[in-house]
């Protein structure tokens, strides 16, 4: 742990991304019903151009920067 903890930035967050997918669930789950709507409601938004993306890079970035804060 400690010598994760040591490696680059961006080295760190490729890391913890690849150990986020290795918890993917095999099986199906269900979603509660707001869930599903909360879902709905943004693909809606991004469909209908009423979203505003950012490009994952610009948020990454960020979140590094307010991370060595």
């Amino acid at each position: 742990m400690k010598e994760a903890l040591e490696l680059p930035s961006q080295v760190r967050a490729f890391l913890a991304e690849k150990l986020l997918e290795s918890l993917d669930f095999k099986e199906p789950f269900d979603l509660s019903s707001e869930w599903k709507e909360e879902i709905d409601r943004r693909y809606r938004q991004i469909d209908e151009d009423q979203a505003q993306l950012t490009p994952a890079d610009e948020v990454f970035t960020e979140a590094g920067k307010r991370l060595q804060k």
